[in-house]
C-alpha cells in the first residue's frame, strides 16, 4: 500500500507528482472519497503535472471530459456521481474509455463497482482532522 500526504492545497502539486511516479503501466484511477475529500483537485493536480494545458474542471455535469498531455497522451476523467441506473455507463460505451489504453481517472467509481477493470488502481483521499488528505493506493 502506497501513502501520499497532501499537507495543503499549496502542496498538491508535489503529492500528484510522487502519484505520477508510481502510475507505471496502469491506466485506470478509480478516486474514493467523501464529498469535499478532494477527488477533483487531487485529480486536477495530477493532469496539470502531466501536462495537460486544457482547463481542467470536474465532469459532473457532462460525465466525462477529455484531456491532451504533453506528450499527446489522451486522459479521460469521469465522474459518475450523478449515474441513476448502471445502463447509462454502458450507454456510453465505457468499454472503449476503460481499454482504450489511454489513462482514465474515475471520481465516484462506487456507482459503477461492478464493470470497473479487474486491475484498477482503487485510490482513497481521506480527509485529517487537521485539514490535510491522505491519498492510499496499490
Amino acid at each position: 500500500m502506497n501513502t501520499i500526504r497532501i499537507q495543503d492545497i499549496d502542496h498538491i502539486r508535489e503529492a500528484a507528482r510522487e502519484f505520477i511516479e508510481h502510475i507505471g503501466d496502469r491506466r485506470v484511477f478509480a478516486f474514493y472519497g467523501k464529498m469535499g475529500a478532494g477527488k477533483t483537485t487531487f485529480v486536477k493536480a495530477i493532469c496539470e503535472e502531466l501536462g495537460v494545458d486544457d482547463v481542467i474542471t470536474s465532469p459532473t455535469f457532462a460525465i466525462i471530459n477529455e484531456y491532451t498531455s504533453a506528450k499527446d497522451d489522451t486522459i479521460f476523467h469521469f465522474d459518475f456521481y450523478r449515474i441513476k441506473k448502471l445502463e447509462e455507463v454502458y450507454d456510453m460505451g465505457y468499454e472503449d474509455y476503460f481499454y482504450s489504453g489511454a489513462l482514465c481517472f474515475i471520481e465516484w467509481p462506487e456507482l459503477i463497482e461492478e464493470i470497473l477493470p479487474d486491475d484498477a488502481v482503487r485510490v482513497s483521499i481521506t480527509e485529517q482532522d487537521d485539514g490535510s488528505r491522505i491519498v492510499t493506493f496499490s
